[in-house]
């Protein structure tokens, strides 16, 4: 019998650094966002500092049967450049063949297998990597009665499921757990600071790991990495040791042409798994673009620090461009959380010796702890400056809070009819607890619980 997932998709579970990438892809109208948002439950909207905005998530993680898993949704990869639908889906297959660890490739169950499907199919064969072939809007019985037209891909059994109804996806999430390989990673027992140097392509990431590893010592040259992509140095810097995790020069391992960018954000996310903060380095002369808040959008969805590094900045002269440079950099990156900006140029070596302190110190942000006392004391005096709401004369009343956990820190809020806490009052609180006790360039998750 088909199994259904619960309601949140266990996503609560936090998961470890080995988190296996799942990216689904196929063609437009099956049904992809829709999966990806059945599989990451209640976790799929990221609502920004500022009142009244949201981010789109798609990159999510999740435990399944004690297996990490960190999904992608490809078709919400902002394509930079206008082609077309063929070879849209044709780049997220080839993308997810070079990336990911499993591919599962979606169809339309209502229209039969299609020849935009054998293309998506070719590519992922191809490449040779482990996937699923899941036939999505199963809703009716002459929909299942199709299932059997998809063997015709040549991509091995199909699994019948509905995303919009939630039918058999807890079965996809038994078969994607088995379907996996074993585990690629090593284990990160390591506690030196881990700092990511991620962004899209062509914006100095070689150059500015270059110019860090200038002026820091190296004590380890080019390390196996984290992932089986990435090459990590280990650097000491002012008496402190810290891990430097490359991606910047990894050879890919598909040949993409079109879709480059999302290939990149791709791999910021693998990055960031094993990593403690995210430099997130872009071209200050070109100015921020939507990936490079993609990109920054990934590091806090892992749950990791981030800091922005702005370089070639030598190349923005004048009042008018810098402050046009500046506006841009506030608007692309509203929803980062206090993040500290760099203005660097790794040629000139401009503020270099700004970015690791930058990183490092958000690092030590997110493993400080707060005293009960003193976080109870702030809490009550900061509630005590805006009323909390009422629902049918039944509000909701502040009793005490506790920290739960670090990297990220995470909060304990205990409310007598928690329920009646609107999302703009936690926002409220977690802008109060940012502005109390420094937590800048970090995500931070607060639980509201009742007591």
């Amino acid at each position: 019998m088909a199994r259904n997932t619960p309601g949140n998709s266990s996503a609560a579970v936090p998961v470890a650094a080995g988190a296996a990438l799942v990216a689904i892809v196929g063609r437009p109208n099956v049904g992809k966002s829709t999966l990806f948002n059945r599989l990451m439950g209640s976790r799929v909207a990221v609502v920004a500092d500022e009142p009244g905005t949201t981010r789109d998530r798609i990159y999510g993680e999740i435990e399944w049967r004690g297996r990490g898993l960190a999904i992608v949704d490809t078709a919400g990869i902002a394509w930079r450049d206008p082609a077309p639908v063929a070879e849209h889906a044709e780049a997220q297959a080839r993308l997810a063949a070079a990336e990911a660890d499993l591919a599962l490739i979606v169809t339309d169950a209502t229209t039969g297998p299609t020849e935009l499907d054998q293309t998506v199919a070719r590519e992922v064969l191809r490449a040779g990597r482990p996937h699923l072939l899941v036939v999505n809007k199963v809703d009716a019985p002459q929909h299942r009665d199709r299932v059997p037209e998809f063997y015709a891909l040549g991509l091995g059994d199909p699994m019948a499921i509905s995303a919009m109804h939630g039918t058999a996806t807890g079965d996809l999430l038994d078969a994607i757990a088995e379907r996996l390989p074993g585990s690629e990673y090593r284990a990160v027992a390591d506690a030196r600071p881990r700092i990511a140097i991620v962004g899209r392509p062509n914006v100095g990431k070689s150059s500015l790991l270059n110019a860090l590893l200038g002026e820091a010592r190296a004590l380890v040259h080019d390390a196996p990495g984290t992932t089986r992509d990435s090459v990590d140095t280990l650097v000491e810097w002012e008496g402190t040791e810290v891990w430097l995790v490359d991606t910047a020069g990894i050879r890919r391992r598909g040949h993409i042409e079109r879709g480059i960018e999302q290939h990149s954000v791709l791999r910021a996310m693998r990055s960031m798994q094993h990593a403690d903060v995210g430099v997130v380095v872009i071209d200050a002369d070109e100015g921020p673009t939507q990936q490079d808040a993609h990109v920054a959008g990934f590091v806090l969805d892992a749950g990791k620090g981030v800091t922005v590094a702005a370089n070639k900045w030598d190349l923005v002269r004048g009042k008018e461009a810098v402050a046009r440079v500046e506006h841009h950099l506030a608007r692309i990156f509203h929803f980062l959380p206090q993040s500290p900006l760099a203005r660097i140029s790794a040629t000139t070596g401009r503020n270099l010796d700004h970015v690791l302190p930058m990183a490092l110190e958000i690092h030590r942000i997110r493993q400080q702890r707060i005293p009960t006392s003193r976080l109870n004391a702030f809490l009550r005096a900061w509630v005590g400056r805006r009323d909390l709401p009422s629902r049918r004369g039944r509000a909701a009343r502040f009793k005490y809070a506790t920290q739960t956990g670090t990297a990220p820190p995470e909060f304990a809020l205990f409310f007598s009819n928690p329920e009646h806490v609107h999302r703009s009052y936690v926002r409220y609180l977690e802008n109060g607890l940012r502005q109390e006790f420094g937590f800048d360039g970090t995500p931070m998750r607060l639980s509201l619980r009742s007591s």
